[in-house]
């Protein structure tokens, strides 16, 4: 069996890449850039290939002798679509680590095309969103009759350069949640609430998070919001970002915001060891009975490269079932348990 990280230059992707042949795994390092993967594969002693996901040909010659991609090039609202597409041609199982909910809706939509190709796609395969959609799958089955969920997230550590530039593209949008199965703009009620972390109360604001999307596939209830916890003294310079989003979004802003971005360099191995990830989940019924949850983890990015190995293999050794899923519906919701550094508790 043989897998490719696709991608595998990018900050994401170069510790896929070299978490993989930590445990022995030889997956090929792929991308657009000959130079940047020549000069990693020689480090890691691994193969690469060279192709632009542009050039549908070029990739389906590279796909047909791998059996999955571990797909980490975004922005996957540009990528995705086009490397599926080439999946689907030559029947390679795909992951990737979007977090993006349109992404998920549209990957998602094409499930039965994959089951026709004998494909697993499993977007979303790393911080986005495996423990925010394993916890709220776990809620999900405790309170079987519940109608609405709230997901919370805090991270620290800082961004990815990737990340970062999704951040900018996403500077001036409005917050989306699930409204009666629906996803829409975020009712006034549940912008902001006050969450109940296990390392300490935050206030938070809500966000356009992957679980929007995925959390309903995985559950079945249809009034999702996700929020993200604001850093001490924040709350005045997000509403400053909001009363500025329009302006962000104007080409004349976009486009240093995104050379900025792209500069950043992620955070080192030493800020993401001292750094956590935590994900609060709270399912509630119509009769006002809830249940509560949280899940700890390391370092968001430490904690994908992970993940994205471990379903990397599960999906070359053909352990997944064709067909579009979200990580708790294709693996579990205890998946999240067999990563590294991860802690479940009930609340």
């Amino acid at each position: 069996m043989t897998w490719m990280v696709y991608g595998a230059y990018g900050y994401t992707g170069r510790l896929v890449a070299a978490l993989a042949a930590e445990r022995g795994e030889q997956p090929v390092l792929a991308g657009r850039d000959e130079e940047r993967l020549a000069r990693l594969g020689e480090l890691l002693e691994l193969e690469h290939v060279c192709f632009d996901l542009s050039d549908q040909a070029a990739a389906r010659r590279a796909l047909e002798s791998v059996d999955a991609v571990a797909h980490c090039a975004g922005p996957f609202s540009a990528t995705a679509r086009p490397m599926v597409d080439a999946c689907l041609a030559t029947g390679t199982h795909y992951l990737d680590i979007t977090g993006e909910i349109d992404v998920f809706e549209d990957l998602l939509a094409r499930d039965e095309e994959a089951k026709a190709a004998g494909v697993a796609l499993l977007p979303g395969s790393g911080f986005d969103v495996v423990p925010s959609d394993c916890l709220a799958a776990m809620l999900a089955h405790e309170l079987p009759g519940a109608t609405s969920l709230a997901l919370a997230i805090r991270m620290s550590g800082g961004p990815s350069p990737g990340t970062a530039k999704t951040m900018v593209e996403s500077i001036g949008l409005a917050s989306r949640a699930r409204v009666g199965g629906v996803i829409g703009r975020v009712p006034p009620q549940r912008r902001r609430r006050r969450v109940p972390f296990i390392t300490g109360a935050s206030p938070a604001i809500a966000i356009a998070w992957g679980d929007v999307s995925t959390a309903y596939h995985s559950t079945g209830i249809g009034d999702i919001t996700v929020y993200a916890a604001l850093p001490r003294g924040a709350a005045p310079l997000a509403g400053l970002l909001g009363l500025a989003g329009p302006v962000a979004r104007t080409r004349t802003m976009q486009g240093p915001l995104r050379l900025l971005a792209g500069r950043m360099r992620g955070p080192t191995a030493q800020t993401r060891s001292k750094s956590l990830g935590e994900v609060w989940g709270e399912a509630m019924a119509p009769d006002g009975t809830r249940t509560c949850g949280s899940v700890t983890t390391g370092n968001g990015y430490d904690l994908t490269s992970d993940s994205v190995v471990r379903i990397a293999t599960l999906l070359a050794a053909g352990k997944v079932e064709p067909g579009a899923s979200t990580p708790s519906s294709a693996l579990g919701a205890d998946f999240v348990r067999q990563l590294d550094g991860v802690a479940v508790q009930r609340l």
